[in-house]
């Protein structure tokens, strides 16, 4: 249909950022304060898939400041919404009836919170948007990148934007948009986690190659507001245990802020064995423990979504520079997994592929490497945060989740006496999460209750308070490569597991006199990418819908 169609229009920009979340957002501010500071132009855009900047984030969100200070020391002057300081940490192993308390002292340095702040993530990014226009950079909500761009030798020369008005039968209707080029001397690619153009790069230049395979976990999340006699403004608490099995890695979160609001998450790494087991199940069964059901009574829930996050570490990261461009955030993977951070190294690492990029269009350069970058990543502050908790991820996979608590602790311990070093070692993560599923012949299923709709609430109905939406007419954004090897696979050897890992009710198999069909919701998508990153066969690709399609997230 291509060759069929108009020629796209281009743009030429100095450097084109994917991605308006906190590493690109930070990337375009620092480029456009390098320039100022130069007395120089410089020309720097940012494309987001989301319908508005903050539209598509999801995080806890407790941050380090440490990368908002060094991208913007005023920070606080400027008016940020970062206004809940931590003012009480606790963390908690919970049991089937009760919970255990581990004590703050017994817990190593680097898990303090102390001298963070409870934030939503959206609201900064939104923030930070507005500084970054004051400073001239072009930013474009609800245009999403589809495609990377080479030159003749084969270079990364920028981004497509997809084409709009798309039927489902792959023909333009009247509403037909082509899309537009961008291009530029440098690439920053700022998606976040399984960025669908970040996966194609990672394969075509070997990035990955040396590396351990990157590890995911899905996050989801609700946002409460709650009795003011149940809210405590600034406490953090952080549990592990019920209702996962110890082989079955994860935790959850609460963080209480603003006005008598709560946000309460639930990861569940995505190694996992059980094909039975559902994130989503899980997540709604934990928020019935009795130590954590009064925080909601009476209150009621405003917001919900979902997010896969990186959890691979120090091990995974891939080689970030390619010709024409790098890879920043969590697109590479710098997500702290104890601390469960990654938004201060997104920040950091934006400014750090900023200042590459501008010293080398400064000397004349254009679609090059930055090998700059590499180095400054691997031997900065983000390499000093991810070593010292290389080893949390492989042994909690390797031991299992009280086990390997216990050994990661003191290896942390040690990494406070000599950084970097802790037991003188560096686990493996072995398979990709992918692999690590078993038949579902070794499980029995898991029967999870039925949800009440006050406290626990089933999957289509919290979506709707995702604001998600997506042009009907419209071809599927999930892809699937081969239905047959979903169906003999997925299905019949795996119990047909992606109706269960997905959080959004996308993928259904029904069972009908033919046989089983396979059913595709895909206007229910939050852009998780979890099915990108768990389907066993690699047989589902996650590739961006039209432009400002999806979730809304607001507050999130």
């Amino acid at each position: 249909m291509a060759a069929d169609l108009p020629p796209r229009e281009a743009m030429d920009f100095d450097v084109v950022i994917v991605g308006a979340g906190p590493a690109g957002l930070a990337a375009a501010i620092r480029l456009k304060q390098l320039a100022a500071a130069a007395g120089r132009e410089l020309s720097v855009v940012v494309l987001e898939k989301g319908s508005e900047v903050g539209a598509h984030i999801l995080s806890g969100a407790v941050i380090d400041p440490v990368g908002l200070t060094a991208l913007l020391p005023d920070w606080k002057a400027k008016g940020a919404p970062v206004d809940t300081p931590v003012r009480e940490d606790r963390f908690y192993y919970l049991g089937p009836a009760g919970r255990l308390r581990i004590p703050n002292f017994l817990m190593p340095p680097l898990m303090s919170n102390h001298g963070n702040y409870i934030v939503s993530l959206g609201n900064l990014c939104r923030w930070l948007a507005e500084q970054a226009s004051e400073l001239g950079v072009e930013v474009f909500p609800g245009f999403a990148a589809a495609e990377v761009i080479y030159d003749e030798r084969g270079v990364v020369a920028g981004v497509a934007t997809g084409d709009m008005g798309i039927g489902k039968d792959g023909a333009p209707t009247d509403r037909f948009t082509r899309g537009m080029e961008l291009r530029g001397k440098y690439t920053l690619i700022c998606e976040g986690a399984r960025g669908s153009l970040a996966k194609q790069l990672i394969a075509k230049f070997g990035l990955e190659q040396g590396r351990q395979p990157q590890k995911y976990g899905i996050g989801l999340k609700e946002l409460w507001e709650v009795r003011p006699e149940a809210h405590a403004p600034g406490l953090v608490q952080h549990t592990l245990g019920w209702p996962l099995e110890d082989r079955t890695g994860g935790g959850s979160f609460l963080y209480h802020y603003g006005s008598n609001l709560v946000s309460v998450g639930f990861v569940v790494h995505l190694n996992y064995q059980n094909p039975y087991l559902s994130p989503y199940g899980e997540f709604q069964r934990f928020k019935t423990h009795a130590a954590i059901r009064d925080t909601f009574t009476g209150g009621r829930r405003i917001a919900y979504g979902a997010r896969a996050l990186t959890e691979g570490g120090w091990q995974s990261i891939p080689r970030l520079a390619f010709p024409g461009g790098v890879l920043v955030g969590c697109a590479a993977g710098f997500m702290n997994v104890p601390r469960i951070k990654g938004s201060h190294n997104a920040m950091l690492s934006g400014i750090a592929a900023a200042q590459a990029a501008f010293d080398a269009v400064s000397a004349g350069r254009a679609r090059d490497q930055l090998d700059a970058y590499q180095v400054d990543v691997m031997t900065g502050p983000i390499a000093r945060d991810l070593r010292r908790v290389r080893n949390a991820k492989p042994m909690l996979a390797r031991f299992g989740t009280a086990v390997g608590t216990l050994l990661s602790g003191v290896d942390m311990w040690l990494n406070t006496v000599i950084p970097g070093v802790g037991l003188g070692f560096t686990m493996r993560h072995g398979k990709a999460d992918f692999a690590t599923t078993d038949p579902a012949r070794a499980h029995q299923p898991i029967g999870y209750p039925k949800p009440d709709g006050v406290l626990t609430f089933d999957r289509l109905t919290n979506v709707s308070f995702s604001g998600t939406n997506h042009e009907e007419d419209q071809p599927v954004h999930l892809r699937v490569a081969n239905l047959a090897v979903q169906k003999n696979s997925e299905h019949d050897v795996y119990g047909g597991l992606s109706s269960r890992y997905c959080p959004a009710g996308v993928y259904e198999w029904l069972e009908e006199p033919d046989g089983p069909r396979y059913v595709i919701n895909a206007q229910n998508c939050v852009h998780c990418k979890t099915c990108d990153i768990k389907d066993p066969n690699q047989n589902i690709d996650w590739t961006v819908p039209e432009g400002g399609g999806g979730p809304n997230y607001s507050g999130l």
